[in-house]
């Protein structure tokens, strides 16, 4: 074996040996990051949704979240140091037209902990477990509400975009206020106070109408764009199965809000909303799931023509997770709903083609990370 591949061999095996110094971790670090919490933690939540995961896995969500919270965790203190060490370069991010809408990833990364909260928690936490979610969520309600208006101010007031390098990463930010709304969904009928349930459900169909209606839009004008300036670049193939995300999350949102909303609105006075709610919402998800449809096969055909060409690794292979997990969800909760055997069996092949995707991904991530090649923060070129 020459020189040359001995040398190639040891570089690969030491540890960030693709940044110049350990701490570029820390001045690279980005929000982007936060897709990785994101993506396992709805692998966690669609494992649980399995009676098979119950019976013969029952310990592995559980572990995948537990790793979910610690990587957060992680992830928060990182990014913090940097605004704390590398303020000038960590500022940068809201001028770029990309990365600046990962900070979406943040509040929905959160969301989605504090949805296996909820479900993993009881038996260890009892009543604490409500107790921990409910101020949490309500701060995740803020994070979204920031990232639903700040991030778009930024876009129209700061950065510049075209039609032509337009992507599904415009979804992002928007999409931050239906995945809370979710979780706010699973919290209400939680708490024990009826004004809380209310000021919870009423804030939770806010939410999904601050998101929704907007994503919608901004799925047209994806449309457009395709059809006018063809697909994106190859590096970011991925971010055709965003579009699932909203699609996805909107309708487990009319589910999941139309079961926990009704009882409360009636008993807020509003006798008639739990059937109201159920069949609206279950229509309304049956149409946004079938959108939904069309977008998953489309995604399908189009990674296909990437992978011909050949798609580098990064941390955007990540956008294939979070959406098509969320969308597994809304397949499997539908098949509850309307106790349609397709839509189980359906759901089931999403968790099996979610879980296949994620371990590729994760482990290319953690080999990535290790060499340290992931860590690189576009709005520092040039700088």
């Amino acid at each position: 074996m020459s020189e040359s591949s001995l040398l190639a061999i040891s570089t690969g095996l030491k540890p960030l040996s693709r940044l110049q110094h350990p701490r570029d971790v820390i001045r690279q670090f980005t929000p982007n990051w936060f897709t990785v919490v994101m993506g396992t933690g709805v692998v966690a939540l669609a494992l649980d949704r399995l009676p098979a995961t119950h019976d013969l896995l029952a310990p592995v969500p559980l572990g995948l979240w537990l790793a979910s919270v610690l990587l957060f965790v992680t992830f928060c203190l990182v990014y913090g140091a940097r605004w704390i060490f590398f303020f000038d370069g960590a500022r940068r991010i809201f001028g770029h037209s990309t990365v600046s809408m990962f900070f979406g990833a943040i509040p929905m990364a959160l969301a989605t902990l504090l949805n296996g909260l909820l479900i993993f928690g009881p038996p260890y936490l009892g009543s604490e477990t409500v107790r921990i979610a409910l101020p949490l969520w309500w701060i995740d309600v803020v994070l979204a509400m920031i990232c639903a208006v700040a991030i778009p101010y930024l876009m129209f007031t700061r950065q510049e975009h075209r039609i032509d390098q337009m992507t599904a990463v415009w979804l992002l930010p928007v999409v931050t206020a239906e995945v809370v709304a979710v979780s706010g969904g699973l919290l209400a009928p939680a708490l024990v106070g009826e004004s809380q349930q209310l000021a919870v459900i009423v804030t939770s169909f806010v939410l999904w109408g601050v998101s929704v209606p907007l994503a919608l839009s901004i799925l047209a004008i994806l449309v457009l764009r395709m059809a006018l300036h063809n697909l994106p670049p190859r590096e970011m193939a991925a971010s055709s199965w965003l579009s699932l995300g909203p699609l996805g999350t909107g309708a487990l949102g009319l589910l999941v809000l139309g079961q926990a909303g009704g009882p409360i609105l009636a008993a807020g006075g509003f006798p008639a909303a739990p059937e109201i709610l159920r069949i609206t919402g279950l229509i309304g998800a049956l149409i946004l799931w079938g959108y939904g449809a069309w977008w998953f096969l489309l995604s399908l055909a189009v990674t296909v023509r990437y992978l011909r060409a050949g798609v580098p690794f990064n941390l955007g292979w990540w956008g294939y997770i979070f959406p098509l997990g969320v969308y597994a969800l809304a397949t499997l909760r539908i098949g509850e709903v309307t106790e349609l055997s397709g839509f189980a069996w359906l759901g089931a092949g999403l968790v099996g083609l979610l879980t296949l995707l994620w371990l590729v991904v994760s482990v290319r991530t953690l080999r990535g990370a290790y060499r340290g090649e992931l860590f690189v923060s576009p709005c520092l070129a040039g700088a």
